[in-house]
């Protein structure tokens, strides 16, 4: 397999070599929802972080976790809690979440209670509270419930997390985003070396094996390419922002059809991966104040003036052509989102597609027709 190839391969499959290897050496795996959970406490207790996803449900019917769901769940979690209830996560040792909304909260009630079957083992769970504003006493709540994280890690699977660990956890993770950012950077030419579609695949990897080995790939893979361009029958330059998108094929399609993804504002995107956590600080300390102050998630009140600066910068930087935002089907928070990002880019002359969506790629006709009519209107400006 060529770097590129490895680097890709994770996205397509729940569980990839490097899971499979890790656990072979009898090394623990933790899943985990939001890039809110911080990877480096994980990695310092010598777990695999695991971003969570549905990947290969290769279906929209969750007849198992519709049990346990109300109809108005949206179908990432729906997708996700299917799975669970068929053993498809019999891998992980463990579960962390945050309180981000009700959906989530209510997943995790389901592996609190014991509901999913593991077999032969019992799992860590735990879930975090995030509060819902950046200020200095909110500084102090997720603070403490990093150190709990911490200490609840160390009393289930006896181990001990050092301050020498977490910096070292931490600087390894600064390595991982330091490199994907300069994955990034590649996307502001006007012949990117890479499409979105490759550059999200990228992304997933992160979050699906060893850090080192991916940071090893990665800068392989950056070596070959940084004085690469690669000419594409680009119609637009685009930015996509919204709900959690962790099925490239998504954007397979959009770039299909002429559009070229060279920005993002996703969980699992720039939000994971863009700024650097303080390696001066104590490293509880830091890794709270990184997390309540990296570009944040809807979740954060009064931070959208904030995300929005944020999201005009980009397009300027990366000469963004027009912006699509996605929003999984129920998802309050980025349902209101969405309408500010499409009201302001408005007054910006920003172009703007609004989708809803469910979270697996089902027919894909409807999603040409609107992606490819919104291409030539951005054509035409």
């Amino acid at each position: 397999m060529t770097v590129l190839e490895k680097l890709l391969d994770p996205s397509g499959t729940l569980v990839n070599s490097a899971i499979e290897n890790w656990r072979r050496e009898g090394k623990k795996v933790i899943g985990y929802y939001c890039p809110y959970v911080p990877e480096e406490i994980l990695i310092a207790a010598g777990m695999l972080p695991f971003a969570m996803r549905a990947t290969g449900s290769g279906s929209t019917s969750t007849e198992l976790g519709d049990v346990y769901c109300h109809s108005g769940t949206c179908s990432y979690v729906r997708q996700i809690t299917d799975l669970s209830m068929r053993g498809s996560y019999n891998f992980l040792d463990g579960f962390v979440a945050i309180s981000c909304c009700d959906h989530f909260r209510r997943a995790f009630d389901i592996w609190r209670y014991k509901y999913v079957p593991v077999p032969s083992k019992e799992l860590f769970l735990q879930m975090i509270s995030i509060p819902y504003k950046i200020d200095s006493l909110a500084l102090g709540m997720v603070k403490n419930e990093f150190i709990n994280l911490k200490s609840n890690l160390e009393d289930y699977f006896k181990v001990k997390i050092s301050d020498d660990d977490l910096r070292a956890a931490i600087k390894l993770c600064n390595e991982t985003r330091r490199l994907l950012r300069e994955l990034y950077e590649l996307r502001k030419r006007p012949d990117p070396p890479v499409s979105g579609e490759e550059v999200l695949s990228i992304v997933i990897a992160a979050t699906a094996m060893p850090k080192e080995d991916f940071n090893r790939l990665l800068s392989e893979f950056l070596k070959e390419v940084s004085g690469m361009e690669k000419k594409r029958d680009t119609r637009a330059r685009l930015m996509v922002v919204g709900s959690i998108m962790d099925d490239p094929n998504y954007l397979k399609i959009i770039e299909e059809l002429g559009g070229l993804v060279v920005a993002d504002y996703l969980c699992n995107g720039a939000m994971y991966l863009w700024e650097q956590v303080d390696e001066s600080l104590p490293p509880l300390e830091a890794l709270a104040k990184h997390s309540l102050e990296h570009i944040s998630c809807p979740r954060m009140v009064g931070d959208y003036p904030r995300r929005w600066e944020f999201m005009k910068n980009i397009c300027k930087d990366f000469q963004v052509d027009g912006i699509i935002t996605q929003r999984l089907m129920f998802c309050d928070i980025w349902g209101a989102e969405s309408t500010m990002i499409r009201w302001d880019a408005k007054d910006e002359g920003i172009p703007v597609l609004a989708l809803e969506r469910e979270y697996n790629l089902g027919g894909t006709g409807q999603l040409r027709t609107r992606v490819q009519a919104f291409l030539e209107t951005v054509g035409r400006r």
